[in-house]
């Protein structure tokens, strides 16, 4: 790339520069080391991970970069996580951002610039790119080269520059907000799913090894129990109750102080929080248990309706107290018994 091309483009998208970061500049957050590093570390997703493992090694073998990877599913189930994993069975180097933040070419011409072959680029929140920034995103992922327009409509001028080969990993929590050109680009789809109770308790385990906090193995069960299914709630829970361990019991985390610590937290048996009872709740009391649209639920209880689609509602699919109709949202059964409410 000529260095005046390369200057025009950062210049455009210096804010976009700024919001990059390397895996280098990761590794200095504290929070970053519970995060597993190699495929054999990850816990769960086992498909998705002997799958990949395969695609990788098979890359390597032909000395061709990874086929670019979507990774799509509810929010904390390790996405990032794995595009860093990725990026180390590579043995390449990772630079990330987010859709959000790439609001006009130069700002992804600022990424894609500073790549070097066989990089790894991860953007999160990928649906959420503007649909000309994806037009744009097309020829980078198929042939490995940008043609923008840089200046003004007075003194604009087109430049076409050739980027070396790179794999893109996107992940996204709506893949049907993806348009079809942009999916079909992609040569690896994973969805990543809920993880089992067993899975979450070996999470537990490790993560109290890595942060050298002792749990009782019936306090990890526990624990497991009530995370939703997600790595990241159980990572966030369990740095939690040891903070109440450390300065309410001896240090240690049993099953007395688990369930003292998730108390105080609200968080139930079933790992139902204080959002989810509000939600089901209105539902009950406002709405006769439903049909009841997301948009009215959303602004009865004050939340987003994204964040009741992508963070609330899934979970309360999965246990059954709440069913999505096409009239709109339902309590089941279920949900009176277990708020113990009695169904009028």
């Amino acid at each position: 790339m000529k260095y005046e091309q390369k200057y025009a483009i950062l210049k455009i998208g210096d804010k976009m520069e700024d919001r990059l970061l390397t895996s280098e500049e990761l590794a200095e957050d504290k929070s970053i080391n519970i995060r597993p590093v190699t495929l054999d570390d990850y816990i769960g997703q086992s498909e998705i991970k002997d799958n990949i493992r395969v695609y990788i090694k098979s890359a390597i073998m032909r000395g061709e970069p990874l086929d670019h990877v979507l990774l799509y599913g509810p929010p904390g189930l390790g996405k990032t996580t794995l595009a860093y994993i990725i990026a180390n069975e590579l043995g390449s180097n990772i630079k990330t951002a987010s859709g959000p933040s790439i609001e006009k070419s130069g700002d992804l011409a600022a990424v894609l610039s500073t790549l070097e072959p066989n990089d790894v680029l991860f953007i999160d929140e990928i649906h959420r790119i503007p649909k000309f920034i994806e037009e744009i995103l097309y020829p980078a992922m198929e042939d490995f080269y940008l043609d923008i327009v840089v200046g003004s409509d007075g003194n604009s001028r087109n430049i076409k520059i050739e980027l070396p080969p790179f794999t893109l990993v996107g992940a996204t929590t709506r893949a049907g907000d993806l348009s079809s050109p942009l999916r079909d680009r992609f040569g690896i789809i994973s969805k990543l799913n809920y993880y089992t109770e067993d899975e979450l308790y070996d999470i537990v385990k490790r993560t109290s090894r890595v942060l050298n906090a002792e749990i009782t193995d019936d306090a990890a069960r526990e624990l497991a129990k009530r995370s939703r299914g997600t790595p990241r709630i159980c990572n966030r829970l369990f740095k939690r109750v040891r903070d109440f361990a450390l300065v309410e019991g001896k240090g240690i985390i049993d099953l007395d102080i688990m369930k003292t610590a998730l108390e105080r937290l609200k968080v139930d048996k079933m790992g139902l929080d204080e959002t989810d009872y509000n939600l089901l709740i209105a539902i009950i009391e406002k709405y006769n248990g439903g049909p009841v649209g997301v948009d009215a639920l959303a602004s009865s209880i004050g939340e987003e309706r994204t964040t009741i689609e992508d963070v609330y509602e899934p979970y309360l699919l999965q246990t059954g107290l709440l069913k999505r109709t096409a009239r709109g949202r339902m309590v089941t059964d279920m949900a009176y018994e277990h708020l113990g409410i009695k169904k009028k």
